[in-house]
């Protein structure tokens, strides 16, 4: 049957492939839409199977909060390419798939790859479907879901960088001061919390640097562990959020900072997502 130009749009609309690969499928399928949708599909298929051993480093990041800042999403996904990345198609791909984790905040990465993307495809068929008609190496690599009373997303420049935490209460005022922290969080990288949050695998390879390091500088051995738990003390103060300076007023601690906002304010919890 003749293939006209309003079929292949219509099926460029409903997949996002180009206009001759949505010719070639509907010529390829006599005309049968649905077995057109199924040649675009099985073609990501056989590209991901081509590129899954490529390096998929490049991407966007989108931390995004509820409309009533209870709940918030921070999700990753990966792409071989810089061009591909900037490109508005996909950012708009990656920020269907931040609404759709919203709309049913799905608890990890392969419950929200389980869930409808449309009326045709999962969230993970979606994607092998764009992997054909982008033709790289796509990876949702990353994806979290935080609730609380407040819940704060930040987002860098770029979209490579992105955080998300969670506050003891909720308010305007609170709302300013989790984004100055979530920025922080971005900033500084710490590793948890406080020091209660850090494994005691990092607290012993710490003590036993500082150890070493006492050693090295001439120190008596007697000495050393008194001087490796005054490192792991600065480490803790460099390293864990609320012991943290504050990167806009060195002055306060972050947990100082949070007081003078609302007395008894903390973080609860907090994701960090970078591509770098």
């Amino acid at each position: 049957m003749a293939i006209t130009a309003s079929d292949v749009n219509k099926l460029r609309q409903q997949t996002g492939a180009g206009m001759m690969d949505c010719k070639n499928a509907l010529t390829e399928a006599n005309g049968d839409f649905e077995m057109a949708v199924d040649i675009l599909r099985k073609k990501g298929q056989k590209i991901a199977a081509k590129r899954g051993d490529n390096d998929a480093r490049e991407g966007l990041i989108i931390a995004q909060t509820s409309a009533d800042k209870k709940a918030g999403v921070i999700l990753t996904l990966n792409c071989e390419t810089d061009f591909v990345a900037k490109n508005d198609g996909y950012n708009s791909l990656v920020q269907s798939l931040v609404d759709l984790a919203l709309n049913h905040l799905p608890e990890s990465v392969e419950a929200l790859k389980a869930l409808p993307y449309d009326d045709r495809l999962t969230v993970d068929e979606k994607i092998t479907e764009q992997i054909g008609v982008i033709g790289e190496k796509l990876d949702l690599s990353g994806y979290a879901v935080l609730r609380g009373e407040q819940v704060v997303a930040y987002n860098h420049p770029g979209n490579q960088l992105a955080t998300l935490l969670v506050l003891n209460h909720g308010s305007e005022a609170v709302a300013e001061a989790g984004r100055q922290v979530a920025m922080q969080v971005a900033a500084m990288n710490p590793i948890a919390i406080n020091k209660d949050g850090v494994d005691a695998r990092t607290i012993e390879r710490e003590i036993e640097i500082g150890k070493e390091l006492a050693i090295q500088e001439g120190k008596p051995a007697d000495m050393a562990e008194k001087i490796a738990m005054g490192r792991l003390n600065k480490f803790f103060q460099e390293n864990t959020l609320l012991s943290q300076q504050f990167v806009w007023d060195n002055k306060l601690t972050i947990e100082q900072y949070l007081n003078s906002t609302e007395k008894g304010l903390t973080v609860l919890e907090f994701k960090r997502f970078s591509l770098s």
